[in-house]
């Protein structure tokens, strides 16, 4: 740990969502501090964090204020403004690193890397105009899904393609922002592998667990996943090769989608993600301190599971079970301290413990 933070550190987190806010509460059992760098007032992980400061995207006095007074710099998002990146970067270390973000910004970048790794994916096409839309689904075929390239996430920023007569419905809908089209994936069900890899090139991964989505949305996330051992250990070792291929320092989410083929990668996330939170009640180490052990320079921490999850969202107005929920002896619960619950909102997610490994 020559060249790791020690307790009294700050750790600088460009945005305040739930995830910073998970991601403070771990660094704060390490005796580490972090400051939280969010546009919006309020943002729920100003209310654990040691400072905050709310500026603007675009704001480069504070940007560098918030670099000088940090020791290094994550993220709980991928869509933070290169040029706010290029502020950062030229007075602290920013990890995981720029390369990883470049790529999951763009959709279709993030294809392309995938691709050129040997690892499967949807058919895809680039999309920018009626006439590459048109030779894409002839091509592809359909059912297929038009997503923008960037900016999208929880089902949003996409519109599905059942036949040639969607197509040009489906463009509009995007309102002329770049875009990309996949073709659908036959699959049983989804699974993600949350790994993490530090400094040191160490990599550990947590068992896949496996999704089920509603509207667009995580709803649950339950491990152990409905997979082989090989299969098990074929999306482990995936997503370590993804790791390496980026240099890549932290958690990151790597969602595949289970075929009769094998596993197809869905996408790439290089953050802590919503499917790993099973892992503060499964595993020793959670998926948020695994994090902030990577950033911070120490060493990984064992991610053995523990316990059978189940991880439930709690979206909306569905925090209104919180007495139901605080009654159950199986139930832990984890709430973001969001204010307004609104349709579609993440407000918290309670893990139960359903069993223990064989």
């Amino acid at each position: 740990m020559s060249d790791a933070l020690f307790p009294g550190a700050t750790i600088g987190i460009l945005g305040g969502g739930q995830l910073g806010r998970m991601l403070s509460v771990a660094a704060s059992r390490l005796g580490l501090k972090c400051h939280i760098y969010d546009p919006s007032p309020e943002p729920p992980a100003g209310h654990v964090a040691d400072a905050v400061t709310t500026a603007a995207w675009d704001d480069a006095e504070a940007l560098a204020a918030f670099a000088e007074a940090v020791d290094v710099v994550t993220y709980e998002f991928e869509n933070v403004p290169t040029a706010s990146l290029d502020r950062i970067e030229a007075i602290r270390p920013i990890r995981p690193g720029r390369e990883a973000l470049r790529i999951s910004q763009d959709r279709l970048t993030e294809k392309e890397f995938l691709s050129g790794l040997g690892l499967a994916t949807a058919p895809f096409a680039p999309v920018d105009t009626a006439n590459d839309l048109n030779e894409a689904l002839r091509i592809i075929g359909t059912p297929a899904i038009l997503k923008t390239r960037r900016f999208g996430y929880d089902g949003k920023g996409q519109a599905r393609i059942t036949g040639p007569e969607d197509a040009e419905a489906a463009l509009a809908s995007l309102e002329g922002a770049p875009a990309i089209l996949e073709g659908f994936v036959e699959f049983s069900h989804e699974v993600s592998v949350i790994g993490a890899r530090g400094i040191d090139g160490a990599v550990a991964c947590y068992d896949p667990g496996e999704n089920e989505h509603r509207e667009g949305i995580l709803r649950t996330t339950t491990v152990p996943a409905r997979l082989s051992g090989g299969q098990t250990t074929d999306a482990v070792l995936l997503a370590g090769r993804i790791l390496n291929a980026l240099d890549y320092v932290g958690v990151m989410g790597v969602e595949l989608f289970v075929t009769p083929r094998g596993l197809i990668v869905n996408e790439i996330a290089p953050r802590v993600h919503n499917s790993g939170h099973w892992t503060q009640n499964g595993a020793v180490i959670d998926q948020f301190e695994q994090h902030i052990r990577a950033v911070a320079g120490w060493p990984l921490g064992d991610g053995r599971r523990h316990a059978d999850v189940v991880m439930e969202n709690l979206i909306g107005d569905e925090a209104a079970r919180l007495p139901e929920l605080s009654a159950d002896p199986t139930a832990a619960l984890h709430l973001y301290g969001k204010a307004e619950a609104r349709p579609g909102r993440k407000m918290g997610h309670v893990n139960r413990i359903t069993g223990h490994p064989a």
